[in-house]
């Protein structure tokens, strides 16, 4: 291995070691702050988090254009369901398999501490020739871009903006989906359960899930659609009546796992049965070459003595419509990038207690109107049910800007290092360059990172030599500034 990807990873390794769970990322701020001030580097930090250090330039880059280095601090945080990782107090194990990184049965955070340990390297490396450079360190990214949202004017001085957030070595990146949030929410009345009632709990497991936007094109399986699904067809046999739904984790994550407990008549239990041993194989064959390990799994589950009522079978059947309903997946594609969602939805969350179903969708799109297209047909939807709805989490498209200095430039470095040319094109997912080139007139902006397997699930994995294809990359790049 490279000694300067040994650099990189060392940085890594010591960033996995501080918790940085979204809206968690005091910690690793402080830590990143120390390291500056330790360096002799001027930080300052807003009143969101976000940092911004200054590196001055090596001799002869004096009077280059400031170049802004910038990733996110936070990670998305999963693990797999048997995995005791606290991701409060525990560090992400790094672990080398082969040419991958990865961790122990969590996300590994490459998205984007990877970027942050890069930006820590090439700031370290007095061997480098580079202009002046601000890397800036954003929190909050991966729950709606929250911290590149708080920027405030002046912040940031430079106006060329290397983005590492992609993940796919070899492609930039040079525009985005902008998003928004829509929750749906629905109380209803519960009714009390007969003596007689036996309950079950019905599991969806092991799907690959992952990243709402990147992976929404795979056809990946919703572990909230997959539980509709089912449910479906046990409350059109038997008159079920639902005690709780738990689904999903996060907006930008597709659910890997689901769970309810329902009530049926003693009478019902071989036709619970039957009809979850029919979907299990049914879905096998729905999903072939897609989820392997997908797991439809019904239990009987001891009555307790503190459940005595549940929704009603007509509310029972009210929830299960309302999830089928809901869009989930890719429902438009672009005419102007091949194989580029343009518009979807994720079924991101999905809970039932009580008498009150709470449920969180993430709409993606690539202009404002399919975006509102989209958000409305899931209100009306809704509506049809007597559900409420609210939008929030909003950020703007990223559009391309083909005749960008900075990707021209980027172009020609990447052909002289590797003697091919890097890919172009838009991505199904928010990056911060939307919101940061909306706050400062005139960035000029692109982005590009290693690849990642993964990203948003416990399979997350960085594939080491592609970490060293951009290491020479962002050197060549950065030395492209000085006179000729």
């Amino acid at each position: 291995m490279e000694e300067n990807v040994k650099t990189v990873l060392d940085y890594f390794e010591q960033i996995n070691a501080i918790p940085r769970c979204s809206k968690n990322e005091k910690q690793v701020g402080l830590w990143l702050e120390q390291w500056a001030e330790n360096k002799g580097l001027a930080v300052k930090k807003d009143p969101a988090g976000n940092l911004l250090v200054k590196v001055p330039p090596t001799a002869g880059y004096e009077n280059a254009p400031i170049i802004v280095i910038q990733g996110h601090m936070d990670m998305v945080c999963e693990k797999s369901p048997d995995s005791p990782h606290d991701f409060t107090k525990d560090p992400i194990q790094n672990i080398i398999d082969g040419d991958w990184l990865r961790a122990d049965n969590t996300t590994l955070g490459a998205d984007n501490g990877i970027a942050i340990a890069l930006a820590m390297a090439l700031a370290d490396n007095d061997k480098i020739a580079h202009p002046p450079l601000e890397l800036l360190f954003t929190v909050d990214e991966e729950t709606g871009l929250n911290g590149a949202k708080e920027l405030e004017p002046g912040f940031v001085e430079g106006r060329i903006l290397l983005n590492v957030d992609s993940e796919t070595e070899g492609v930039f990146t040079v525009g985005c989906a902008g998003g928004r949030h829509t929750h749906v929410a629905l109380a209803l009345d519960a009714s009390d359960l007969g003596p007689e009632s036996q309950f079950f709990n019905l599991s969806v497991a092991g799907l690959h899930g992952g990243h709402s936007g990147i992976d929404i094109i795979k056809q990946r399986a919703s572990a909230n659609k997959i539980l509709a699904r089912t449910l479906h067809r046990l409350a059109a046999a038997c008159d079920i009546q639902l005690i709780s739904i738990k689904g999903g984790t996060a907006h930008n994550a597709i659910a890997r796992d689901a769970d309810a407990v329902f009530v049926a008549a003693p009478g019902d239990s071989d036709t619970v049965e039957k009809i979850v041993s029919e979907d299990q194989s049914i879905f096998q064959v729905d999903y072939d070459g897609i989820e392997s390990k997908l797991t439809l799994t019904l239990s009987i589950a001891d009555s307790t003595a503190e459940i005595k009522s549940a929704l009603s079978a007509a509310g029972s059947r009210t929830v299960i419509n309302l999830l089928l309903s809901l869009p989930h997946g890719a429902v438009g594609f672009s005419t102007a990038f091949k194989e580029l969602v343009e518009t979807s939805n994720n079924l991101a969350t999905v809970e039932l207690a009580g008498d009150r179903l709470q449920v969180l969708t993430s709409q993606r799109s690539l202009t404002k109107s399919r975006l509102d297209e989209i958000s409305t047909i899931i209100g009306a939807t809704a509506d049809l049910v007597g559900a409420k709805t609210r939008c929030g989490s909003e950020y703007p498209p990223w559009t391309p800007n083909m005749q960008s200095e900075l990707l021209a430039r980027c172009q020609e470095v990447y052909k002289d290092v590797f003697d091919r040319q890097a890919r172009v094109k838009s991505v199904h997912a928010g990056l911060e360059c939307a919101i940061i080139g909306d706050k400062y007139e005139g960035m000029d902006m692109i982005s590009f990172g290693p690849d990642l397997r993964d990203p948003h699930s416990p399979n997350e994995g960085l594939y080491i030599p592609s970490l060293e294809k951009i290491w020479r990359f962002m050197v060549a790049l950065l030395e492209s500034y000085g006179s000729k």
